[in-house]
């Protein structure tokens, strides 16, 4: 099993279900937003307020569903930062069964540091490095 610090607890919700009776495979880029939202809150890189402030953009998205997620399964989203470029961020991500620790899903994303408010891509800050860094134990000075 690989090593992820972070994990939110996602519940599966009625809308979130299809008409096989499992979760829509679009739902499972909504699980990894919140995963992000949750783990850039946590680690105090983004307060949640003002949206224009806040520095990423998608530009690259990978799902690989290895099994389907039912209703009122409890799963957690687990993420870490594998990567940080000039102006990227590389995250990856795997959706696990609570009770089994089963990977139903593994992605990656690649977000690109963004000024919203100049319409622009920006360098990553090296506050974020640092921050990440030292949650991760990994360099990305």
């Amino acid at each position: 099993m690989t090593d992820y610090k972070f994990s939110i607890p996602i519940a599966v919700r009625y809308g979130d279900l299809d008409p096989q009776w499992h979760v829509n495979n679009a739902r499972y880029l909504t699980f990894l937003e919140q995963a992000r939202l949750s783990y850039l809150k946590e680690l105090g890189l983004f307060n949640g307020n003002h949206f224009l402030n806040f520095p990423l953009i998608v530009a690259d998205i990978h799902i690989r569903y290895l099994a389907p997620i039912m209703p009122d399964q409890p799963i957690h989203v687990w993420m870490r930062t594998e990567k940080i470029g000039n102006k990227s961020l590389e995250f990856s991500y795997e959706i696990r069964d609570d009770a089994t620790q089963q990977v139903l899903a593994r992605a990656e994303t690649i977000m690109v540091t963004y000024d919203y408010n100049q319409q622009k891509t920006v360098p990553v800050s090296t506050e974020w490095r640092a921050v990440i860094s030292s949650f991760e134990g990994q360099d990305f000075l």
